[in-house]
């Protein structure tokens, strides 16, 4: 049979940040076939499907398409030779209907006008065609993630797309929403079209995909048949060593409540509410998870409680104390540890030193300062303790913070938190874009941060790490807590249909259905 795609001695090499972001890379796709395609962050595996798509243009190689060698520079050429992308971050026109982003660039005219009614026809038998019924009239805007995504899988097959590239298609979805996409795939797959899947959960490789090519550190490992490997051998290849996915912990032991928000109301940046009058407690000894699909509060909560955004409503206390008014160092200063979502923009200053980065929001305390100058010997003992205690790889205190990966940068940001044994830990999406190494490490590290008495409040958009690590779960909708649990005692399911805007009332009929009509 020959391949939909191969690819053969690929490399690239990116000057500005010395990084060689592939080597001689082979790789190659069945036509009909489900190809995962994984690796731990900063592996390689975006840059060679930015190559494939004509995002990035490789410094040597060669790619052919069903047998034949093609040039693909520019999306226009990957477009014309059969090829289509999904992006993790959708590119659709919010306030056009689907039929009009499907069509975008291809309207059906006549007389130089356009035919809306023929456009919303061709949309809807391209759904029919492939399973995927919409509403070729609805607004973009008004749509779930999960819908937006099918409409951009519909916009590649409108272009007569024959091999599609997912990347990171299940980031932003609900456990119910990442069923049906998988049903689609699988669908996709049944009527002749070749999907590449890029994402870093092993789990869905093994539901989902035919074979699995693992990259790392810019070079091919291996390709394997899911049905002849398991979740250990692929994370093997992935980190080059094992790795323990099953968080180890004893029962937790709560004491007294360390944290309460009380009716709390955040504004978002644009100046509507984000967070509606929302309460929640966090005990010594424990972790409260916090699940939800992104963008339903969950930022603006945790910047309120940081210090960092302020509030229009509502208290806050740690301890009975109100945080109300404190600033970021005030609230360090009282207990609050803040292990931020963005790591890159928030949790370091990238053009400064490591110890530099180790000492922020800490300048002024009289360990590292005195009489308004910094000790630089105290300043580098600190350090020189994070770099150690979590086996920070390839760093010095006096090194650029730039030069590490994304999980040693980590590893920095939740050593300089945790210093000092806080009394409460606000992680916010702590192992986003980690590999499976660095994942382990952070969530050993709270932990222990649990088991040693602090209060842990933890948002997350991964259900396996809620799962993993929560000691109760609550479900954040739309600003608000929609529900809460006992972590023995939540299902996938019940989150999932919270997590959506639906009702518990909804479950016993819902299981009936397949995901996509449970749904509310």
């Amino acid at each position: 049979m020959t391949n939909a795609v191969e690819m053969k001695g690929i490399s690239k090499f990116f000057a500005s940040s010395n990084v060689q972001a592939s080597s001689n890379v082979d790789f190659s796709v069945e036509t009909g076939e489900v190809h995962a395609l994984v690796g731990e962050n900063g592996a390689g595996k975006s840059t060679l499907m930015n190559v494939l798509y004509g995002l990035v243009e490789a410094d040597e190689g060669q790619i052919f398409i069903e047998g034949k060698e093609v040039k693909i520079g520019h999306p226009d050429d990957a477009i014309h030779h059969g090829i289509g992308m999904v992006h993790q971050h959708f590119k659709l026109v919010p306030s056009f209907t689907i039929a009009q982003n499907i069509m975008l660039g291809m309207e059906p005219s006549q007389y130089g006008l356009l035919q809306p009614k023929e456009e919303e026809e061709v949309v809807r038998q391209l759904a029919d065609k492939f399973g995927l019924p919409v509403d070729p009239s609805a607004r973009v805007g008004d749509l779930s993630v999960g819908m937006q995504q099918r409409v951009e899988i519909l916009k590649s097959l409108q272009r007569d797309i024959r091999i599609l590239i997912l990347d990171e298609p299940t980031a932003v979805l609900t456990p119910q929403e990442v069923e049906e996409l998988i049903q689609v795939v699988r669908g996709l797959t049944e009527l002749g079209q070749t999907v590449v899947f890029i994402t870093h959960k092993l789990v869905e490789v093994t539901k989902v995909a035919d074979r699995v090519s693992v990259m790392r550190g810019g070079k091919m490992i291996g390709t394997k048949k899911v049905a002849e490997t398991d979740i250990p051998e692929m994370a093997r290849m992935m980190v080059g060593r094992d790795v323990l996915f099953r968080v180890e912990k004893e029962a937790a032991n709560p004491g007294e409540v360390v944290f309460e928000a009380k009716h709390l109301t955040v504004l978002s940046e644009s100046g509507v509410p984000a967070v509606k009058d929302l309460s929640l407690q966090v005990r010594a000894g424990e972790i409260l998870g916090v699940a939800g699909v992104s963008g339903n509060g969950q930022s603006e909560l945790i910047d309120a409680i940081a210090g960092i955004r302020p509030v229009e409503m509502g208290s806050l206390h740690l301890e009975n104390d109100s945080l109300d008014g404190l600033d970021v160092s005030a609230r360090r200063d009282r207990g609050v540890a803040h292990i931020p979502e963005d790591r890159i923009h928030v949790g370091l200053n990238m053009e400064t030193s490591l110890e530099e980065n180790a000492l922020l929001s800490r300048e002024n305390h009289p360990d590292y300062n005195r009489w308004g100058m910094l000790i630089r010997s105290a300043v580098r003992k600190f350090a020189s303790s994070i770099i150690d205690r979590y086996s920070v790889a390839s760093a010095t205190p006096e090194g650029g913070i730039v030069t590490l990966s994304g999980g040693n940068m980590q590893k920095v940001v939740v050593g300089r938190e945790l210093a000092g044994d806080p009394k409460l830990i606000l992680a916010n999406q702590p192992t986003r874009g980690l590999d499976v190494g660095s994942i382990e490490f952070v969530h050993k590290t709270l932990i222990e941060a649990r088991d040693e008495g602090a209060a842990v409040l933890l948002i997350s958009v991964e259900l396996d790490e809620i799962f993993s690590l929560s000691d109760r779960i609550a479900v954040i909708y739309n600003g608000q807590i929609v529900g809460e649990f006992a972590a023995n005692e939540a299902t996938e399911y019940q989150l999932g249909l919270l997590m959506a805007g639906g009702s518990l009332d909804q479950e016993e009929s819902a299981q009936k259905k397949t995901p996509a009509e449970a749904l509310p």
